[in-house]
């Protein structure tokens, strides 16, 4: 066991990392000790360095990093399906006073890992774990997706957006998504039906892809208005509204008089509270096998930033000037 490490760690809200030296902690029962190779930046990251994100409190100082991917660098008791140097990744820390993944190493509950994709780099799986599991709960877990659906994916080619038509056609269904013209061909890539949301109205688009009878699932990325015309475009009776940014006050009238259902996302819940860990490391396993189908291809922006360019990665995110999920090389002294 190495005895230190190097930590990038937030002093107070929207302060500058700090590259601090800290112990290496030990994995206790049900732990691995993992040595960091990449750490996605998401979105929320950003909200949790700010406190401003209610629902995803960390207590600072700390290190931040949602999303990682390692190899296994020691185990602790009552661990099992994991070796010393297998490649794993997950959604592991960096809430809730829990260590991040913006350090050499860190101590995770091994339920919420699994092993990565044996075709991709680590920069590649770090990208993945909280897209995939926001994707996978809302599609397949709570929209039980199916062959011959059809799904509607409103901001098709978001973080969260692009796995999502990604695993709908996995599944079987026909995927039709907006985006800004822009991302026109991207999505089509995908395999869906483009559909720009600055043109096209719900009455148009259930016309022309629906036979005017609606969506049999509408995954929404965005929240705001787009959740309401999610309600008007979904299918009566059988439709099911799913959304991961389902804040805010909205009129439940339009899906009440379809008698369709909505489902919201919250995938830090397990990460918070304890529970359900263990799906997510079923979700990230069963998402490593499409990976290495060649089915799920998580979309990842071609510059590299360094342990030392933390900042320059946060402002790209920031800035909305990524194409792409940011992830960190994480380097080791």
């Amino acid at each position: 066991m190495p005895g230190r490490m190097q930590a990038l760690q937030v002093l107070s809200a929207n302060g500058p990392f700090v590259v601090t030296d800290m112990a290496v902690p030990a994995p206790a029962a049900g732990q691995v000790l993992v040595k960091v190779l990449a750490s996605g930046v998401n979105p929320l990251d950003l909200k949790i360095r700010a406190g401003a994100a209610a629902h995803a409190k960390q207590p600072l100082p700390a290190v931040l990093g949602l999303d990682m991917a390692g190899e296994v660098f020691a185990i602790g008791p009552e661990v099992n399906g994991f070796e010393l140097a297998d490649r794993v990744y997950g959604m592991t820390g960096g809430v809730a006073g829990q260590q991040g993944s913006l350090a050499e190493y860190q101590r995770v509950d091994a339920r919420l890992l699994a092993k990565a994709p044996a075709n991709i780099s680590p920069r590649q799986a770090a990208a993945m774990p909280l897209v995939v599991i926001t994707a996978w709960e809302g599609l397949v877990d709570r929209a039980k997706v199916s062959a011959g659906q059809k799904v509607l994916v409103q901001g098709g080619a978001g973080g969260v957006g692009h796995i999502v038509v990604q695993l709908a056609k996995a599944f079987g269904a026909e995927v039709f998504a907006t985006a800004a013209a822009k991302d026109a061909a991207y999505i089509r890539s995908l395999g869906a039906v483009f559909i720009d949301y600055q043109t096209s109205t719900v009455a148009q688009m259930l016309a022309e892809h629906t036979d005017n009878q609606g969506f049999d699932i509408v995954y929404n990325t965005v929240g705001g208005s787009s959740l309401d015309q999610a309600f008007a475009a979904v299918k009566a009776y059988t439709g099911h509204v799913v959304s991961c940014l389902g804040w805010g006050s909205h009129s439940l009238a339009p899906l009440s008089f379809k008698a369709a259902t909505y489902s919201g996302v919250f995938t830090l819940l397990p990460l918070l509270t304890g529970e359900g860990r263990q799906h997510h490391g079923e979700i990230l396993t069963r998402a490593s096998a499409l990976t290495e189908q060649g089915l799920l291809t998580v979309r990842l922006d071609p510059q590299q930033f360094d342990f030392h360019q933390i900042e320059q990665a946060h402002d790209k995110v920031a800035t909305a000037a990524n194409s792409g999920k940011v992830v960190v090389s994480v380097s080791h002294t």
